[in-house]
């Protein structure tokens, strides 16, 4: 294992062993840039009618695992997906701007078409899981020092056997999980892509964290977003 994954490893073992703590990792629903297949990055956009009724299916099923706390960018698409889930539950939504999705520079507000003919050779360089500043914005491990820490801070205040809600978007889930299994950067790729209010799971093993479910709550539905 490399530096970066001992590095990356390491704050997710810190817990008590046999803690039985859970991270589900819930991305937003849907927006009508999402439908465009236009880059958001760090815009703030809003759910569609779509996007909100996938919020509210999505917060009964998660409901009725009995989360704990829930923690959510505050970007308004991933704090109204989470306001459902707190309708439902009773609890309190932190917001935390360290959820953001990735920032993109010019990326942002172009068509997935728009960035392959106007930035082809970077996107393929992304593809193949080289550390690309995307239209002069972050880097995936720059997002993952800043979403990580968050995730690990709220998981850390959970009683044994609780259950953590993350409200995030595509690519900062993609980074956030990657970084918790103490995966190398450039195999964060090897991640699917989550579909618009799907989520993934972590569970708390002796060794760290484990990926127990990922893309759940599909129906199916395709994978509309930033880290596509």
């Amino acid at each position: 294992m490399s530096a970066e994954a001992r590095g990356a490893a390491g704050p997710a073992s810190d817990g008590k062993p046999g803690r039985g703590r859970r991270i589900i990792l819930w991305r937003h629903g849907q927006t009508s840039w999402n439908v465009d297949r236009r880059f958001q990055g760090s815009t703030d956009v809003e759910l569609t009618e779509t996007g909100i009724g996938q919020a509210r299916r999505a917060a009964r099923l998660l409901a009725s695992l009995k989360p704990d706390a829930i923690v959510a960018s505050d970007l308004q698409r991933a704090a109204a997906t989470a306001a459902e889930l707190a309708v439902l539950t009773g609890l309190d939504v932190t917001h935390d701007e360290g959820l953001r999705e990735t920032y993109a520079g010019v990326w942002q507000g172009l068509t997935h078409e728009e960035i392959i003919a106007r930035h082809g050779e970077q996107y393929a360089a992304w593809k193949r899981g080289e550390p690309v500043r995307r239209g002069g914005g972050e880097l995936e491990t720059e997002v993952a020092d800043r979403a990580a820490p968050v995730v690990l801070r709220h998981a850390d205040k959970l009683p044994d056997d609780g259950t953590l809600v993350v409200v995030s978007h595509g690519g900062t889930i993609r980074t956030t999980i990657g970084r918790l299994l103490g995966l190398e950067s450039r195999d964060w790729e090897s991640l699917g892509g989550l579909s618009n209010c799907c989520w993934s799971v972590l569970g708390e093993g002796v060794r760290g964290w484990r990926l127990l479910e990922h893309n759940a709550g599909t129906l199916p539905e395709p994978v509309l977003g930033d880290d596509d």
